[in-house]
């Protein structure tokens, strides 16, 4: 037997590798075989969908009233989901409520997300002095309700949307911060961040290429549950006079000026409420899902 026979019979098999699939390919695959998570974001593209083109599939004006059509039965010809107590159509207001109602839902928790992270990975990396004067600063908002600290900031700001919204966002920056720190600080005491640290590497692009990936995740599950949280605080601080302003249509704000109609017309006085309730709860089994599909122990 010659060599060209016997090296070919002792190499092993070769088989080929099975391609590398991202971690972000893995978990869409699995949040797409969730079937709650699925209906959940169905539920939340049809209310932004109907938000966003509100223009062209509201039946009405928001803002025409008629003392005539006031308090209308849902069903009734030309309004199927009724009036409210100034004779404005239900259904076109519960579309353009939608806007803002969302608008006060995302806009905090993105900025909180943005603002958060920076903070956070700068106290975890850093650590010592810096992280301890930090996280004790933030430690003072966690002393209040997030209710009650929303109200507070919300009053003393004035009332107004924007005001509503740097409130909003002030309440969740410390939550933010506390999750970025934690995740940093034990990164930061990897061996792969050392030998990164020893090559000379300067910190921020040790952050920006090793940490930041690490601590993205984290932070983007955590700030998913939020967006409820963001929307149903927001809803309140309008109900309560702190937040949108009259005429403008938002679901918090309906639902004060539908108190009084509460006996009369209890099927539209509820509406506002049970869409802030349905697009509450598809946000938290969205984000439920979310966190399920990014669990690495899977």
């Amino acid at each position: 037997m010659n060599l060209a026979e016997i090296i070919p019979a002792a190499l092993p098999e070769i088989i080929p590798a099975a391609p590398s699939r991202s971690f972000w390919h893995v978990t869409g695959r699995q949040l797409r075989r969730d079937p709650v998570a699925m209906i959940s974001a169905f539920v939340l593209m049809l209310i932004i969908g109907a938000a966003l083109f509100a223009p062209w599939l509201a039946p009405a004006d928001p803002f025409k009233a008629s003392m005539l059509r006031r308090l209308l039965e849902v069903g009734s010809p030309g309004h199927w989901l009724g009036t409210d107590e100034l004779g404005r159509d239900m259904l076109t207001r519960l579309m353009y409520g939608a806007r803002l109602s969302l608008l006060m839902g995302v806009v905090p928790v993105l900025a909180a997300f943005v603002i958060g992270t920076s903070i956070g990975l700068f106290a975890g990396y850093v650590g010592g002095r810096a992280n301890m004067i930090t996280m004790r600063v933030l430690d003072v908002f966690y002393a209040f309700p997030s209710v009650l600290l929303a109200v507070a900031i919300a009053g003393a700001l004035g009332p107004g949307m924007s005001n509503s919204l740097i409130a909003l966002t002030l309440v969740f920056v410390p939550q933010m911060v506390r999750v970025a720190e934690s995740v940093t600080t034990q990164v930061r005491r990897l061996d792969y961040i050392e030998a990164a640290r020893m090559s000379g590497a300067s910190a921020f692009s040790i952050i920006r290429v090793h940490v930041l990936g690490n601590v993205l995740g984290p932070v983007f599950v955590y700030a998913t549950g939020l967006l409820s949280v963001s929307m149903i605080l927001g809803s309140g601080l309008s109900f309560l006079g702190l937040g949108v302003k009259p005429p403008e249509p938002e679901w918090g704000l309906m639902l004060n000026t539908l108190r009084s109609a509460i006996f009369m017309n209890p099927l539209v006085a509820a509406l506002p409420g049970a869409m802030i309730f349905i697009t509450s709860i598809a946000f938290n089994l969205l984000a439920d899902g979310v966190r399920s599909a990014m669990d690495i122990r899977k």
